[in-house]
């Protein structure tokens, strides 16, 4: 009795610091990859070579040059035909020593020129779908040692250097040749796109290393900035999401999700014969869950606020997280409103907090699966959750088969019993 009095007043105060924890609720670009190439220009000036040097996190900043004076440059003293004789681009400084010139005609084909101030190594600017590196595409030009100039796409597969592909990647270039030149302290990356829409506020990834590729693999950036931009009214904005924000909303749904929650809902599977134990172990195991599953959501939320962009795949994983909540929500209150053992009411009950239990671990398994999907988080995430996913499963079917062979051991005894009653 003594111990049982010991565990309530556990559960109770559990329950109190979850309710006030409900009270109190409260630079992603990794380019790496080298040479051989495109289209190019003007190698009159191919000698100098990247590296918008200043690190100043203003915009217009560039080598006491004003903004008004780079965005007049005339392009077409460097730059063919069609980059140098577009009309009515707009210009917009957008990081450091970045500058960004762009027109979107009617028929969808975007014109981009980008320009920062080289000295050596390469300069990039990414497309991403949901503001983080992994999974964008991102044009990068360069001037190798012995002044050639380089343009590529590259495919960002994951943040690791080997995971930066050359010649792979989804922007969709028109048939005219990308072009780099340099042009005084400038470098200038020109390429269209040929979209099948309209393109309005969409995340860019700007970045520079001062290291020279080799062999088509890019060096580490030295600096890196994701924004948000606006292609249709020419503003932008910076987007705060760090990796780490990422991974730990990742970590948090796979402890809370993917261990902490199935372990509790084994509990009272297979160890109902440690009565009452196993109630005690449920109830604080599953509470332990329930505070984590709110921690993971919460971070999904500030995620998804700093991010602001279109995705189905995020929005389904989203939508997918505020369900089990719910779902996890009604279980914590059938805690509270659970019935007597001889109410009438009681299987019902029974039935309805074993299913909408199963419900969520299983929605719960999906989300886990469709968060490393998106996040591309790499095979590390997938085989170790797969691992946990394997050993829960299998301590389930050993569980159950043991829980089946006592189940038999009980009938065969008690036909026994019955057959020889004065045994």
């Amino acid at each position: 009795m003594a111990n049982s009095r010991f565990l309530a007043q556990v559960s109770k105060i559990l329950v109190g610091i979850y309710v006030f924890s409900i009270i109190l609720e409260p630079k992603i670009f990794a380019l790496a990859g080298d040479e051989d190439a495109a289209a190019a220009t003007n190698s009159s000036e191919a000698n100098a070579g990247v590296s918008p040097q200043s690190k100043d996190d203003h915009t217009g900043g560039n080598g006491g040059v004003e903004v008004s004076q780079l965005c007049n440059t005339e392009l077409q003293t460097f730059l063919p035909p069609p980059y140098g004789n577009v009309s009515h681009l707009v210009c917009k400084p957008i990081w450091n020593t970045f500058i960004l010139r762009y027109l979107q005609r009617e028929d969808h084909v975007m014109t981009i020129i980008l320009s920062a101030i080289y000295t050596t190594g390469w300069v990039g600017i990414g497309f991403s779908k949901d503001g983080m590196m992994a999974g964008s595409s991102a044009m990068v030009g360069w001037f190798n040692k012995k002044g050639q100039p380089r343009i590529k796409q590259f495919y960002l597969q994951g943040t690791r250097q080997s995971q930066v592909i050359a010649d792979k990647g989804e922007l969709p270039l028109a048939n005219v040749p990308p072009v780099v030149a340099i042009h005084g302290a400038m470098i200038y990356l020109a390429f269209q796109l040929k979209f099948d829409h309209r393109i309005g506020r969409q995340p860019i990834i700007l970045a520079f290393g001062t290291r020279y590729p080799h062999h088509f693999h890019l060096s580490h950036h030295d600096d890196r900035r994701t924004i948000m931009f606006d292609f249709s009214g020419g503003s932008s904005s910076v987007l705060q999401v760090s990796s780490r924000e990422k991974k730990n909303h990742g970590v948090l749904g796979v402890i809370g999700w993917g261990l902490i929650l199935p372990v509790g809902a084994i509990v009272p599977r297979y160890f109902k014969h440690k009565d009452p134990l196993w109630y005690y172990l449920h109830a604080i195991i599953q509470l332990l869950g329930f505070v984590i599953g709110i921690a993971t959501v919460l971070l999904g939320i500030q995620l998804y606020d700093k991010l602001n962009v279109k995705n189905t795949n995020i929005d389904a994983h989203r939508g997918i997280g505020i369900f089990i909540l719910v779902l996890s929500i009604l279980q914590i209150l059938a805690f509270f409103l659970r019935p007597k053992k001889e109410s009438k009411i009681r299987r019902y009950w029974n039935w309805y907090h074993s299913g909408f239990g199963r419900i969520a671990l299983f929605f719960g398994a999906i989300n886990i699966v469709l968060g490393i999907q998106i996040g591309y988080a790499g095979n590390e995430w997938k085989v170790g959750y797969g691992f946990l996913l394997a050993i829960i499963l299998l301590a389930v079917m050993v569980l159950e088969a043991l829980s089946w062979m006592k189940s038999s051991d009980k009938k065969a005894t008690a036909s026994t019993f019955q057959m020889n009653p004065m045994q």
